[in-house]
């Protein structure tokens, strides 16, 4: 009983600070928890440059309000994004949270968005059920199905019959591994072994030898953002490439924040994803252009992307409420959007609150000196097949 009074409080606390947040002034806050500090860091560091340099391009005055991001470091530890997002609605009284460096982080934020009935963007955590943790979570980054879904069927068709997984042991990564192997079978291939690695410290060099031993035709890796450079060495130092093992995967392994430090040794790399900083579309170029230009020469990746357009969908979501009304007002005004984002044409699911988006299959190459991920294929208006069923 008294668990459920004190839960009770908490919920009517953060309720009546989210109904506070309008009325209190002509200030809109916008409350971004993201891993500044940690192993996701550079998930962090991207999303919070791409917020800055959206309120840079737009203003920071929108429908009358004065725009407050606050940006604050959960390392990318559950405990403490739950902690934050409390602050952040009950003391800061911010109408709008947004970020989620991992998936863990955007399970523990939740039940705040749905008790203070506060809206949530989330950036970058991409396990496909997201979305289903709470009414008030609204998507702009991507789901791992979407990806994986693609990979599966450009490798069936690609000569690759017999595969290994490799995936980081949590949410989107388990839902990598699933969704390839069911369209890698579906398309009359098989995974061999399914292999996950700890999400804390990993040690890749035991996984990638047991790779070696077996001798697929390919390797499928999902890694978060950030790893992606730690496989791609330990992968060329054993020699795989030079065995006939193709490496292949979601667009995390070849992250574009990273991409130049692997090495020529990464050319051919095939991965399927949503976003490249090489996507040959004039929004991009300008977009590549402008984050280069703040961010002394940092080059944008798929975090930076989904950033910047959670900055647009909450930007055009208070510019059709006028500035007024609270968080259900707010979501049903992100519900439904359809925009030209750097990555492409994308909309939010009215239904699912989630994004559908292109995905595109990319190879590393060298272009004017630096590598990059250059689509040649697209899948249009991919749907999460997590939903889609």
């Amino acid at each position: 009983m008294k668990k459920r009074l004190a839960l009770s409080t908490i919920a009517a606390t953060l309720l009546a600070a989210s109904s506070l947040g309008f009325a209190a002034d002509d200030t809109f806050k916008i409350g971004l928890i993201l891993p500044m500090t940690g192993q996701q860091a550079s998930t962090g560091k991207q999303i919070a440059a791409a917020a800055q340099l959206y309120m840079a391009q737009n203003g920071s005055t929108v429908a009358g309000k004065k725009i407050e991001l606050i940006i604050k470091d959960d390392a990318a530890t559950p405990d403490v994004t739950k902690r934050l997002a409390q602050e952040l609605v009950v003391n800061d009284k911010v109408n709008v949270l947004g970020g989620f460096g991992v998936t863990p982080a955007a399970f523990a934020a939740a039940p705040i968005a749905t008790q203070s009935k506060t809206p949530m963007v989330v950036m970058a955590a991409a396990t496909s059920i997201i979305t289903q943790a709470s009414p008030y979570i609204v998507r702009t980054s991507f789901t791992l199905p979407q990806a994986a879904v693609a990979m599966g069927d450009w490798a069936a068709k690609n000569g690759i019959k017999k595969a290994v997984t490799l995936v980081s042991d949590y949410g989107p990564g388990l839902d990598a591994e699933k969704y390839f192997k069911e369209r890698l079978t579906f398309n009359g291939g098989q995974v061999v072994e399914a292999l996950r690695v700890p999400l804390r410290s990993p040690d890749f060099a035991p996984f990638l030898q047991k790779v070696r031993d077996i001798k697929p035709d390919a390797l499928f890796v999902f890694v978060p953002s950030g790893a992606g450079a730690a496989v791609m060495k330990q992968f060329l130092e054993r020699g795989m490439d030079k065995a006939g093992i193709k490496l292949i995967g979601t667009g995390d392994v070849t992250d574009d924040d990273q991409l130049n430090d692997m090495g020529d040794g990464a050319i051919g790399v095939v991965t399927s994803h949503h976003y490249s900083a090489a996507h040959p579309s004039a929004a991009n170029k300008k977009f590549v252009e402008a984050f280069e230009k703040a961010n002394k020469g940092m080059r944008p990746n798929f975090m930076a992307v989904a950033g910047y357009d959670g900055m647009r969908v909450i930007y055009e979501a208070l510019k059709a409420t006028k500035g007024n009304g609270g968080g259900d007002a707010l979501l049903a005004a992100m519900k439904g959007q359809i925009f030209e984002s750097p990555r492409g044409p994308m909309f939010i699911d009215a239904q699912t609150r989630d994004v559908v988006q292109n995905i595109y299959i990319r190879r590393v190459q060298k272009v004017n000196g630096q590598l990059y991920n250059v689509e040649f294929d697209v899948l249009k208006d991919v749907k999460d097949p997590g939903k889609a069923k």
